[in-house]
């Protein structure tokens, strides 16, 4: 009953809002198998290539960041660290949707995001790392070799907001910024190495494009199509069962604040928000909803809408985790979030998916 009372809240906060969740209505269609190609291709020049364009960007300038901190240790310098950091993060959480191809490649989506640390081994070895100085993490051409976990966004949130960054700001931190950057840099590497892969004339772009019985990754257009819903639908479940339920299933007193990702440096609704928005780029720019009949191209609208809903409470939630389960109408937001990701799940996977020629009720989850 309290789930229900504190939904009643938001909704009323949110007038004229609705409460999305319902019934989805799902149409088997037939797929439009001449469009595939031309939704491919929109979405990898659309959105995946300049999505990790973007990271890799945004990477560099969290090196050059971090290079002026270690030179210039300063609270000023720091906050322009802080500042990198949150839109790497921001960056990242639009393009970590894409979980197939090269960034699967070399565990490089690990070494980009270590998360969840289920029993807090990588936590433990940057601790480590930081308590006992090892030049080894201070340089990018080392530290790539070592556990996936020190290498990644989450080590680099520790360095920068965990226990004992303050000394950041004086000439105490030196070692820990040059770890710091030997990170950035490192995230750098990766974003440059998925841009080439995605960029290489006769690689993994060329596959999405043109499937076919020669294609040694999609044998015809209907495989391609399954491909890019099965993105989307893989992406929906994960901002819920891995960003949400990580710390939060609907109950406050049994919350798990610091279970959440990127709660240590305040980015923990920015990053959803971003894997939203993601959602609905990819959905909107690769024009899937040109694969679906025309009287049942609504569905794409609803989706979106849910999606937009989604991301619009999210950015509305304060960025310290703890504090927002001391606050009900907070909490009305998270639960909010809670049944509405499934709603956007269903959505996907049910209407999108039978729309366009799979059958309703198909599980990506289950590697079908």
């Amino acid at each position: 009953m309290r789930f229900f009372a504190r939904l009643a809240l938001l909704t009323a906060a949110l007038m004229p809002l609705p409460v999305l969740a319902q019934e989805s209505s799902s149409t088997v269609g037939v797929l439009d198998a001449a469009k595939v190609p031309g939704v491919m291709t929109r979405a990898v020049d659309g959105f995946i290539r300049p999505g990790y364009r973007r990271f890799t960007d945004q990477a560099t300038v969290l090196q050059g960041a971090m290079n002026t901190l270690c030179s210039a240790p300063s609270p000023e310098t720091l906050d322009g660290a802080h500042k990198a950091f949150g839109d790497v993060v921001e960056a990242w959480s639009r393009i970590e949707i894409i979980r197939v191809g090269p960034v699967l490649d070399d565990n490089r989506f690990e070494r980009i995001l270590f998360f969840p640390d289920r029993k807090g081994t990588g936590l433990k070895q940057v601790q480590a790392a930081l308590t006992k100085p090892d030049l080894s993490v201070t340089s990018v051409e080392t530290l790539k070799g070592k556990s996936v976990a020190m290498q990644g966004l989450g080590a680099l949130e520790f360095v920068l907001f965990g226990t004992g960054s303050e000394a950041l700001t004086t000439t105490e931190g030196h070692y820990r910024c040059q770890y710091g950057t030997a990170i950035a840099a490192n995230l750098k590497r990766l974003g440059s190495e998925l841009s080439a892969a995605w960029d290489a004339p006769d690689g993994v772009a060329a596959a999405w494009k043109t499937p076919g019985p020669n294609n040694p990754l999609y044998r015809d257009e209907a495989e391609a199509a399954k491909e890019l819903l099965g993105v989307l639908v893989h992406a929906a479940e994960t901002i819920r069962d891995q960003r949400i339920e990580q710390f939060y299933k609907g109950d406050p007193k049994k919350a798990l604040p610091r279970q959440a990702i990127y709660w240590r440096s305040g980015n923990t609704f920015r990053s959803i928000t971003a894997n939203i928005e993601g959602v609905r780029d990819l959905l909107d720019t690769s024009g899937m909803v040109e694969l679906l009949a025309e009287d049942n191209r609504s569905v794409v609208s609803s989706t979106d809408f849910v999606a937009r809903s989604l991301s619009r409470v999210s950015a509305d939630i304060k960025p310290d985790v703890a504090q927002v389960f001391e606050d009900p109408a907070q909490i009305a937001k998270l639960d909010f979030l809670l049944l509405n990701s499934r709603d956007l799940i269903l959505r996907l996977n049910n209407d999108l998916g039978g729309g366009i020629g799979l059958a309703a009720g198909f599980s990506f989850s289950d590697g079908d």
